[in-house]
């Protein structure tokens, strides 16, 4: 039996009460038959630090609710002798005003081998924070013996979003088939979030002539906006699928070594 990761200092911090609290909102369906494990871990079963150092860098300060995306990167270096395979970095939101919906952000990372990014799928915690793994399908990220990975990642905020501050940090767990490993952890990332502009209604000496009757405006659901860009109904429910295998694998077991 495969023994968890023991770093040198515990893992009671809000990012790991998070990813347990997170656990049994994603699982809403039995986990599949256990498979064969043909992962090796990555890092020595008496190893007392992670195995990848993650850092994010490089992102905006301010986004605008309802704008356009902003681009950062999350560093995954591998610090051991152990090439790391299956690797699913886990995002992790949590807003100052408490009110952000999974609904808003629009999170999507790039593989490395297509120009397509792949959409996350989020979901919400007792404590109102948001959690989503980068994990639609694909088999995770390799990173090589001493190398760094580099991971970009796009993120837009919806125009409901309001006015607010953001922390972003990300677990990284290595899955093995039904089960997982917590492998690394980032630093924080906060940026504002700005409400967007409101339109001053222009004065007029003359009296406007009556307008003709618009129909109400199209309510449009995220998962309606998302498709609108290019992702399609189906990549959204292979996302919405695989954040529940990855949940029922590898964040309900990206737990404390002991």
């Amino acid at each position: 039996m495969r023994l968890p990761l023991r770093p040198r200092t515990p893992l009671r911090t809000p990012l790991s009460l998070c990813l347990a609290a997170a656990a049994p909102l994603l699982v809403t369906t039995a986990p599949p038959a256990p498979a064969a494990d043909t992962t090796p871990g990555c890092a020595a079963p008496d190893a007392r630090n992670f195995p990848l150092t993650t850092r994010i860098h490089d992102g905006p300060d301010t986004y605008e609710a309802g704008g356009g995306y902003g681009t950062w990167y999350l560093d995954l270096t591998n610090t051991t002798a152990h090439r790391c395979t299956a690797i699913h970095p886990v995002v992790v939101l949590v807003d100052q005003q408490r009110a952000l919906k999974p609904s808003q952000p629009r999170l999507d990372f790039y593989d490395g081998t297509s120009p397509r990014p792949h959409p996350v799928r989020f979901a919400t915690t007792d404590e109102a924070e948001l959690v989503g793994a980068f994990d639609d399908g694909f088999p995770g990220f390799t990173v090589a013996p001493g190398k760094t990975l580099t991971v970009k990642v796009r993120l837009a905020l919806g125009p409901d979003a309001g006015q607010n501050e953001i922390t972003a940090n990300a677990a990284v767990v290595q899955r093995h088939a039904d089960d997982g490993d917590w492998v690394g952890q980032s630093n924080d990332y906060r940026f504002d979030v700005e409400a967007p502009e409101s339109t001053t209604p222009t004065t007029s000496t003359t009296a406007p002539a009556p307008a003709a009757a618009t129909p109400p405006a199209e309510d449009l659901s995220f998962t309606d906006e998302l498709a609108r860009t290019g992702i399609g109904a189906a990549h959204l429910v292979l996302a919405a699928t695989s954040v529940l295998l990855v949940t029922a694998g590898a964040l309900l077991l990206a737990r404390r070594r002991r």
